[in-house]
């Protein structure tokens, strides 16, 4: 009898690096072991309780039945005005995820090439490859701010270029593009009328820096630019599951013919929850922008003091990506993953190696946690790094 035979297009597929690293965290905590997990990008603060009473209304309101696949006309019409584009311009999907896997899908041809600067959001590549594109890699070191030049971008575009897709600000690096770099990208891509950008701005209000959106630096490309955001980083809504996308309305409605058949429209209530988010007071967002900026002044102070580790300023997001390199070849690891690996059985610390990320070399630590969590895996790494390379005080 013949076993079960994944699809060609899911061969190498997997669960991403970071959830199993999560997931091995939790099951080592559920035993008994005193671990600190690092590893996840979501805050630590609570859904604004005016959120949660507006999906309370909504389902004591009887909004329970199947929605609109793009969305309910009044979340559309509330993403519409903060984006200065019509409603038919915006598609409501279950998470930020699946905007882009229904852009990728909704796009690509075989082996049409999509641009990914390194480092990226570890679901990236694995979209694209889902929906038959081909990745293309291109790798932007520490000492470029971890952003794409335009240079670099000019030679990887070829005539199967379909998309150039751009996280700003960024995770894993925190890297931020300014107006004038996107200007400088936005020149090269003129001049490829067949690339289209994503830009995904997720973490657009957790920025420490002034912060352009694409489309208002780069308004000509309006016509085939798609931003990506949603309601889970900014307002603590991870578990709502809503995101959105941005773009011509021809683009959004191929999207929505892919939403369809899969997973129709987004929560109703959960669809509430954001409208309310969107409409109510603001002011929490600055509020929890500064709880991040004090996290990530004392997060990069305390891995640049440790031992064989270098750590840029995050400009926005709440991750540090720290170079391990001297920290790998000083203590005899093979690996970033197996640095990283380490860590979390030595010290009982999880974090994500930087390979999940298309940047060896470097780890992710997430700081969008309690501060005394952080306080406590920065002093069992620094303490556990000290020992490995033979550090005395």
């Amino acid at each position: 009898m013949t076993g079960f035979i994944r699809a060609p297009r899911i061969a190498n597929l997997e669960i991403s690096e970071i959830v199993q690293l999560t997931e091995k965290a939790a099951v080592l905590k559920s035993q008994g072991h005193d671990i600190i997990a690092l590893s996840t990008g979501e805050p630590d603060f609570p859904t604004p309780p005016h959120v949660i009473e507006a999906a309370h209304r909504a389902a004591l309101a009887g909004k329970t039945r199947y929605p609109a696949t793009l969305g309910t006309a009044e979340l559309r019409a509330a993403i519409a005005a903060v984006n200065g584009v019509s409603p038919a311009e915006v598609i409501v999907s279950t998470g930020a995820k699946q905007v882009l896997a229904n852009a990728m899908l909704a796009s690509l041809a075989d082996d049409d090439e999509v641009i990914i600067p390194a480092p990226y959001w570890t679901s990236y590549s694995d979209i694209v490859a889902l929906a038959g594109g081909r990745p293309v890699v291109l790798p932007c070191p520490m000492t470029r701010g971890f952003k794409l030049t335009p240079e670099a971008l000019e030679a990887a575009i070829t005539p199967r270029t379909r998309w150039l897709m751009l996280n700003s600000p960024s995770n894993p690096s925190g890297a931020i593009y300014s107006a004038a770099e996107i200007r400088a990208l936005a020149e090269v891509l003129a001049r490829h009328e067949q690339v289209w950008v994503l830009s995904d701005e997720i973490y657009e209000h957790l920025s420490y820096v002034p912060f352009t959106r694409f489309r208002d630096a780069a308004p000509e490309l309006a016509d085939r630019t798609l931003v990506v955001n949603g309601v889970s980083k900014a307002y603590s809504m991870t578990g709502w599951r809503i995101g959105w996308g941005v773009g011509p309305a021809a683009l959004i409605k191929a999207m929505g013919a892919v939403q369809g058949q899969i997973t129709s429209g987004a929560s109703s209530i959960s669809q509430a929850a954001a409208l309310a988010a969107l409409t109510g007071d603001q002011s929490l967002l600055e509020t929890r922008r500064a709880a991040m900026r004090a996290r990530r002044d004392h997060v990069v102070a305390g891995l640049n003091a440790m031992p064989g580790v270098v750590c840029p300023e995050p400009k926005g997001a709440f991750y540090a990506f720290p170079d391990l390199s001297r920290a790998i070849a000083a203590g005899g690891f093979e690996s970033d993953a197996a640095i990283c690996a380490w860590l979390l059985d030595q010290a009982g610390v999880a974090i994500v190696p930087g390979r999940a990320f298309g940047l060896p070399g470097h780890a992710r630590l997430s700081f969008a946690y309690a501060e005394r969590d952080l306080e406590e895996g920065l002093s069992r790494i620094h303490a556990a790094l000290d020992v490995r390379l033979g550090v005395t005080a």
